[in-house]
């Protein structure tokens, strides 16, 4: 009926929403704005049909004994979606560019304090989101143009962030700062005395609420339900489309994992490189990561030669005075060549965790085993564009 409604707009007013009852009513008392009202109004009720036939649509398809799914992909064959929008942005990553963002991100957070968010904003806090859900312990997270910059896992959140903003206290400045635990005043006052555009936390005690609400323009968000939300896949826009996959949320067990050098991993080798394969596979490939002590020392992202990041990541150490021996070198995709792995062997790395698969990797294996390095390769690649 509201359909039939609809298209029947040049003679006929329907009304789906109780916010356009004012309208409507002024309207009838002034007859020349009803053709263009009714025009709008009709827009909405084909949103709302449009809408309702998706949730039908997307309802049948997952009670249904034979999913209409692609035989190989297991995606749908027809991908309908629809969002209604859940704020409009002052603007996009750049001030020329229109943004607005729509969903559910609201529901998964609280904004206590702060600045109406940004869509770099929002893109940010989804990275962190997903960074902080890979670990259980206390942990803390600084991250800056979607990149961590500096992570570290300790016994409380205080020790944590210092441990994770001695990786660089350069590029913290406007970035933004998560953690899986509360957040306490002895935290909070550190962490105040620094720049920062968001910080995320699953509660706030009052004391910290306190020191942040002297700082008007900072974003304090909650996760409301706790922090690791999940997603089941990633869309993003293409020319002509949409590309659809899963998130990656794969991470791989230590047991499949294969030890390629003669040397075994010591434990403590193999827990640091557990915890920088949790960091990696959130850093812009191609990544290169060094890790020591459940802490990010130097970082390398998004480079277009391997052993480039790997530089940086070391330059980056040695510009906080980080010292990278007896250190772990985790990198997210192959090393093409051996001389990745060398430039870590000569900044103290002892050993590496990569995934394989080159068709080099008998020189790089043989490179390790030259220079005393464990090297353990996962069969698991993350790349992150």
């Amino acid at each position: 009926m509201l359909r039939s409604a609809a298209k029947n707009h040049e003679s006929v007013t329907v009304v789906v929403d109780h916010n356009d009852y004012a309208a409507v009513l002024a309207a009838f008392a002034d007859p020349s704005a009803l053709p263009g009202l009714r025009r709008k109004l009709a827009l909405k009720v084909f949103q709302r049909t449009g809408a309702y036939d998706t949730a039908i649509a997307k309802y049948l398809e997952s009670q249904a004994d034979e999913p209409n799914l692609d035989s190989l992909s297991g995606l749908p064959e027809t991908l309908t979606l629809n969002y209604k929008k859940a704020q409009s942005l002052r603007y996009g990553e750049n001030p020329h560019q229109q943004a607005a963002l729509y969903g559910t991100f609201h529901d998964h957070f609280q904004q206590l304090q702060g600045k109406e968010l940004s869509y770099n904003n929002i893109l940010d806090i989804t990275s962190a989101t997903y960074l902080i859900g890979e670990f259980e312990k206390p942990t803390l997270a600084i991250l800056k143009h979607t990149n961590p910059c500096g992570v570290a896992s300790a016994e409380d959140l205080d020790t944590a962030w210092e441990k994770a903003y001695s990786t660089d206290r350069q590029a913290p400045f406007g970035g933004i700062i998560v953690v899986n635990r509360t957040m306490e005043a002895s935290l909070a006052a550190k962490i105040a005395d620094i720049f920062t555009e968001v910080i995320i936390a699953p509660r706030f005690s009052d004391e910290a609420l306190a020191i942040f609400g002297k700082k008007k323009n900072l974003r304090l968000m909650i996760a409301k339900e706790g922090l690791g939300s999940d997603s089941l896949q990633d869309v993003r826009s293409v020319v002509g489309g949409l590309l659809v996959q899963d998130r990656n949320k794969l991470l791989g067990n230590p047991r499949d994992f294969k030890v390629v050098t003669k040397r075994q991993p010591t434990a403590e080798e193999w827990d640091t490189m557990m915890f920088g394969w949790r960091v990696c596979k959130h850093v812009k490939s191609n990544a290169i990561v060094y890790v020591k002590n459940e802490q990010t020392l130097g970082v390398g992202a998004g480079q277009m030669a391997r052993v480039d990041s790997s530089r940086i990541a070391v330059w980056k150490a040695g510009e906080a005075k980080l010292d990278l021996a007896g250190s772990v070198v985790v990198s997210e995709a192959l090393f093409p060549f051996a001389d990745g792995l060398i430039a870590a062997a000569e900044a103290g790395a002892t050993a590496a965790i990569q995934p394989g698969g080159s068709v080099r990797d008998e020189e790089v294996i043989k490179a390790a085993d030259e220079r005393g390095m464990a090297m353990v390769f996962t069969g698991i690649r993350h790349f992150k564009h």
